[in-house]
């Protein structure tokens, strides 16, 4: 009998029952942490953009790509609320003076990175 094209590559098959089941595997990837930003862009991919998020995923560049982007997310978080806290002359002396305004100004400051990295990062 003449070899499959997936044997002729270097493909094994193991027997099943009556059946031939070709040994496949995906290909290893380094290990990264993902965080919050990375499942963010992970749901957004599966639910938005099925195609690009199964490429990603049978191409094995997947957790990689999502660990890339926590990565830049984080990044870019701490540098613009640390921007935009020195824009509005939020310090630590608001914060022993007015706490609340302090905390009221830093969820302000929070809620603004979040949405420019949301529109950067996570749903480009």
């Amino acid at each position: 009998m003449e070899k499959t094209l997936f044997e002729q590559m270097g493909g094994t098959y193991t027997r099943q029952g009556d059946y031939l089941l070709p040994d496949l595997s995906l290909v290893p990837q380094e290990e990264r942490p993902i965080g919050v930003w990375g499942e963010r862009r992970r749901k957004y991919l599966k639910e938005h953009r099925r195609v690009l998020y199964y490429s990603l995923f049978t191409s094995g560049n997947l957790h990689s790509h999502l660990a890339d982007v926590e990565g830049q997310a984080q990044e870019m978080f701490e540098q613009l609320a640390k921007q935009m806290a020195e824009k509005q002359g939020v310090t630590e002396a608001l914060k022993a003076g007015d706490m609340m305004a302090w905390v009221r100004k830093m969820n302000n400051i929070r809620n603004a990175a979040e949405e420019a990295i949301y529109n950067e990062s996570i749903y480009a």
